[in-house]
């Protein structure tokens, strides 16, 4: 049918396009389609060819379209060329369709050289940020990926929401809010914790932007996440090596300087390495009501998850235990519920204990107060902070045991 190209003719062209060294212009890909299709080809095979072509030379090609949808949070491409998307609710097919694993592989190979990465047989996998979009890569080459080349691309969108907004769309109940801005108010130190696309970062910046508007805060983050509604924000990102593994900026390098720039507050946007020790260890200098955020499947798990990030900085499991009750007092931990709501979980204060240092819930966002809530007593009266219990109704407080 007319306006419909064929797969050989774009191979070809592709083909001519690479071999002549030329831009992909669309009138170097006209007339490259005209010269393989011996000169017949129509108009509407020309216009054909070039959207085809500009998929495979431009952006994120059949993908792009997702990406730019507001409500994505996920595109995944399995071994074949199927196509599923987060927008908030789970994974779900779409009609797009890679049409094969060789253009999977092309694909992938494009957004890793993008990222200033390599992808190919020596290195079949890879992970890193496409610049300028916020979409994070990783990609797994086939036969390494058994049924196929897979793609995941993860949209990081700026946390801009405010503990208000957070409310109102059901992530904080009215305790949960007074709660967290008791944590701010006190300028205690505090983890969120929480897996994979659960929250946290949102709620991070949320927080951050109820700080006192005359602090100085400092973040650290490997992507342009946190956008806190405060007027005193110092954002440093890190930096990957580029394509000969020269010029990188880590995390951890960009952790010892905040600390020269004069922060009331210093912040990890994700702690997932060594930068885990210096996050500690200015935490431990005099810089109140610093934060950051950690994988862990809930808040008691937390130390154990510190301990094997610690441990790729050298440093063991005592003196990780002695940094982090010193440095960090309390947890908050976010869960993705069924639906797609994101919501605090729990709210927990770091203690001593025989074996190093645990987590006690003292609320829960099913059970409500717990018997520990005295440990968050305490610490907000060291603070000379008002109990936020005192100002909620006797319901919200029937749940404490």
């Amino acid at each position: 049918m007319e306006g419909v190209v064929s797969a050989a003719l774009v191979d070809r062209v592709r083909a001519r396009l690479a071999t002549d060294g030329r831009e992909p212009t669309a009138a170097a890909v006209a007339q490259a389609v005209r010269a393989e299709s011996g000169g017949v080809a129509s108009d509407l095979d020309v216009l054909a060819a070039l959207r085809v072509l500009r998929e495979e030379f431009v952006g994120a090609g059949p993908l792009d379209g997702l990406l730019r949808d507001p409500r994505t949070t996920d595109v995944l491409v399995s071994g074949g060329g199927e196509v599923r998307v987060d927008r908030g609710a789970g994974l779900e097919p779409v009609a797009v369709r890679l049409p094969d694993e060789a253009a999977v592989r092309r694909l992938a190979q494009r957004l890793a050289l993008a990222a200033g990465r390599r992808l190919d047989d020596a290195s079949p996998y890879v992970d890193g940020w496409l610049a300028g979009n916020g979409v994070r890569l990783h990609a797994v080459l086939a036969p390494v990926a058994a049924d196929g080349t897979c793609l995941s691309l993860r949209v990081l969108r700026p946390a801009a929401h405010d503990l208000g907004s957070l409310a109102r769309l059901g992530t904080l109940d009215r305790t949960a809010e007074a709660l967290v801005r008791a944590v701010v108010a006190a300028r205690l130190a505090f983890l969120v914790s929480g897996g994979t696309g659960s929250g946290k970062t949102t709620v991070l910046g949320a927080l951050l932007g109820a700080a006192d508007p005359a602090e100085r805060i400092l973040t650290v983050e490997d992507a342009q996440e946190l956008r806190p509604r405060h007027p005193h924000v110092v954002r440093l990102v890190a930096r990957p090596p580029n394509i000969e593994g020269a010029g990188g900026v880590s995390l951890r390098d960009l952790v010892r300087e905040a600390l020269r720039m004069r922060p009331d507050r210093v912040v990890v946007g994700e702690v997932r390495g060594a930068e885990v020790c210096d996050l500690l260890a200015a935490l431990n200098t005099g810089h109140d009501g610093g934060a950051g955020t950690v994988h862990a499947n809930s808040v008691r798990e937390v130390p154990a998850r510190m301990e094997a990030l610690a441990a790729l900085g050298g440093m063991d499991r005592a003196a990780l235990h002695s940094q982090l009750a010193a440095a960090v007092q309390v947890v908050l931990h976010m869960r993705r519920i069924p639906g797609g709501t994101r919501v605090l979980e729990a709210v927990g204060v770091l203690v001593r204990d025989p074996a190093g240092v645990c987590v006690r819930p003292v609320w829960e966002r099913v059970r409500g107060w717990t018997t520990d809530r005295p440990l968050f007593a305490e610490l907000l009266a060291e603070r000379a902070v008002p109990l936020p219990w005192s100002d909620l109704s006797t319901q919200d407080s029937v749940s404490f045991r």
